[in-house]
């Protein structure tokens, strides 16, 4: 960005109004010189004061709505500098070449595959339709039964214009990306994109012609444009996807300056293969990556993955406080209690499954600490841990007054037990690995 903050903040009305959802216009303009809020937040900018801000407070690549989905809005090349903004989209290709059962089953995979994790619900997010033997009347069909399947962001794939014309007829409402303009058609796929005001990517043989196709489209008033740098090789398109993030982020080269999209279904011959390219892409950099098909055993790994990247480093990631049953658990079940640090979660819910041994977790509130931080920072106390017991609502699941804390947290034993004078306090295994041996032998 080339402003400062304080320039900004001489250019924004300075009413102090809180209509952006920050207190004061001068947090906004430090916001927006961070790249971590938009300028459209504030309704009572100046035309004159818009225009001056609105190249200034750009991210370097910029951000494009396909529906509900967003990609780009980056301002680093790695996370642990800021953070990552929008998650990589993952899409599953359906083609008007394949037999409607096959259709059916990719769009009920991505009805179906949807894992929840660390209170998030993890899921594909887009489905590319593709015209193969351009005929403008299939392929419209074939749009209007995605549209109708599934409620997802939209990718319309065709080298002609008129075919993407008949697709968008039965998507308009979605805002799809149209794919792709190329050297080839752009005139004609950038007026689309212009009437329907439609994202549109591009294609490029090489990386001039793809920045000859961006400099165009964004002369002629096309602001929302993605990138396929052409490659179908993983050593090309990993190059090419570094190269452009490095061109916009580093030298902040405007026509390299949006999301890309990657096509790891047209760089394996196998399903597993196609997953590692992906994994690649997600990790550097891709807004898009398009599969041949979601299963599980490819799907989820990615979800977790793009999770783990896209997730603040500066913000610890955290589990829902609540009341967590393992093993389906009866009123004569063992109580546990932990913080809610998600590593600390998974472990610990993870070995009590693996137990088999029926078990209520209380998961307590200590902003994403673990259980020796947490108990250092006075979080994981006594006093705390007896009144989130208290509160939580387990009296009403158990019949006994049993609970069993973490080992490395066994000096709060004494502090818990005046805060809940009727329970028994059993001080458990300081390694999660010893959960199930305890619990086989534990007596509530």
């Amino acid at each position: 960005m080339g402003m400062t903050g304080i320039e900004i903040y001489k250019l924004l009305p300075q009413t102090n109004c809180g209509d952006c959802g920050v207190p004061t216009c001068l947090a906004f303009a430090m916001k927006l010189a961070a790249g971590q809020a938009e300028l459209a937040k504030c309704p009572h900018v100046s035309e004159t004061s818009r225009e001056k801000l609105d190249s200034a407070s750009a991210p370097p690549v910029m951000p494009v709505s396909i529906g509900a989905f967003k990609t780009g809005g980056e301002t680093v090349l790695f996370r642990h500098e800021k953070t990552f903004v929008n998650p990589t989209g993952i899409a599953v290709l359906v083609t008007d070449a394949m037999p409607d059962a096959d259709v059916d089953s990719r769009l009920k995979a991505f009805a179906d595959l949807r894992y929840d994790r660390v209170g998030m619900l993890l899921a594909a997010d887009l489905v590319a339709v593709k015209s193969t033997g351009g005929d403008a009347a299939v392929f419209g069909n074939l749009v209007a039964k995605v549209s109708g399947a599934v409620d997802a962001g939209l990718i319309l794939m065709s080298d002609s214009a008129d075919v993407l014309a008949a697709g968008l007829a039965h998507a308009a409402d979605r805002k799809p990306l149209l794919y792709a303009a190329t050297k080839a058609n752009a005139d004609a796929v950038a007026k689309l994109a212009l009437d329907s005001k439609c994202p549109v990517a591009v294609k490029g043989a090489n990386m001039d012609e793809v920045i000859e196709l961006t400099q165009k489209l964004s002369g002629m008033g096309i602001k929302e444009i993605v990138i396929d740098s052409g490659s179908r090789s993983m050593k090309k398109a990993f190059e090419d996807q570094i190269a452009i993030r490095r061109a916009a982020i580093k030298s902040a080269f405007r026509p390299l300056g949006y999301p890309t999209i990657a096509f790891p279904c047209e760089m394996a011959d196998n399903f597993m293969e196609e997953t590692l390219i992906a994994s690649t892409m997600v990790a550097k950099y891709a807004g898009i990556v398009v599969l041949s098909d979601l299963r599980g055993e490819g799907l989820f790994p990615l979800l977790v993955q793009r999770m783990n990247i896209f997730t603040d480093p500066q913000r610890p990631m955290a589990t829902e406080q609540g009341i967590y049953p393992i093993n389906n658990p009866d009123e004569n079940a063992p109580v546990m209690v932990t913080t809610n640090f998600s590593l600390t979660y998974f472990i610990v819910s993870g070995e009590i499954e693996g137990s088999r041994v029926p078990a209520w977790l209380l998961v307590m509130d200590c902003e994403g600490l673990s259980v020796l931080t947490a108990w250092a920072a006075g979080k994981f106390v006594g006093d705390a841990i007896g009144a989130f017991v208290k509160k939580s609502g387990i009296t009403d699941k158990i019949k006994h007054r049993s609970i069993v804390i973490p080992g490395y947290s066994a000096a709060i034993s004494g502090d818990l037990e005046e805060q809940l004078p009727d329970w028994k306090i059993t001080i458990g295994p300081r390694e999660a690995a010893h959960i199930p041996a305890f619990l086989k032998q534990y007596q509530a």
